[in-house]
């Protein structure tokens, strides 16, 4: 794997009044990488995609995409970036081929290109089929893969994927497991997500928090290895969180 680092975030803290949700938790992600940043539901890895996205400021901390301040030039620094919201932002009222032209184009890709970069993510996340069907007529699992559509269409460095299975069934969670393995192979990706079998499936490290701070950061190896010397086989996430938690 390529050490280029893409994203360096250094101590972040996000307060919302007087709680504090995220709590001095550094991230980094490298070219060719598949980070799983995993925790409870309220754990803080929304806000802490959130500061990594731009859509929120730290408090305190620093991040960097791609060697450039993302708090300094943010314009620049989120061209490198693609996001999926843990809900997509999607326009129910349009046709998802109008929808990513239009996405195409709030990321400046000329007019010349347009209709090469909007082929492609079709073809990638499976949508050529329904491409003429309105957003609002689309089964979940399509709306995901619309918004996944949508976050890689300009080509970025990193895809930031929040939640990205939440609410689909068992074919569909499958579905769009295979699709992030398959964009892995061109994008580095950052996956939140509250289930141990996805960070699993998915990634090569993982970077757990829980209650705002970090509480584990290593390989997927090196999580298994620590399940298997301190934990039952069965250990369920709650039972790893307690267990870390406590050290």
């Amino acid at each position: 794997m390529s050490q280029k680092l893409l994203i360096q975030a250094e101590s972040l803290h996000r307060y919302y009044d007087q709680y504090h949700a995220v709590n001095n938790i550094s991230i980094t992600l490298y070219q060719g990488e598949v980070l799983g940043l995993l925790g409870q539901n309220g754990a803080g890895k929304s806000t802490t995609m959130q500061m990594l996205t731009a859509n929120i400021s730290p408090h305190t901390g620093s991040i960097k995409i791609n060697a450039i301040s993302l708090l300094d030039q943010p314009l620049l620094a989120k061209q490198h970036l693609g996001y999926l919201p843990e809900t997509p932002p999607l326009y129910q009222d349009m046709r998802v081929l109008e929808y990513l032209r239009y996405c195409a184009l709030l990321h400046d890709i000329p007019k010349s290109e347009l209709d090469n970069a909007v082929d492609k993510v079709l073809q990638r996340c499976g949508l050529e089929q329904i491409k003429q069907r309105l957003i609002a007529n689309l089964s979940k699992g399509y709306q995901q893969r619309v918004g996944i559509a949508q976050a890689i269409i300009h080509e970025p460095l990193v895809i930031i994927l929040d939640e990205p299975t939440v609410g689909l069934d068992p074919i569909q969670i499958q579905e769009i497991r295979t699709l992030i393995k398959a964009l892995a192979q061109d994008h580095s990706v950052i996956l939140s997500t509250h289930i141990l079998q996805e960070v699993e499936a998915l990634c090569d490290r993982v970077h757990i928090i829980d209650k705002g701070k970090t509480v584990f950061v290593d390989t997927l190896d090196a999580l298994k290895a620590y399940q298997n010397s301190e934990l039952a086989p069965d250990a369920s996430l709650e039972d790893i969180f307690t267990v870390l938690v406590k050290q």
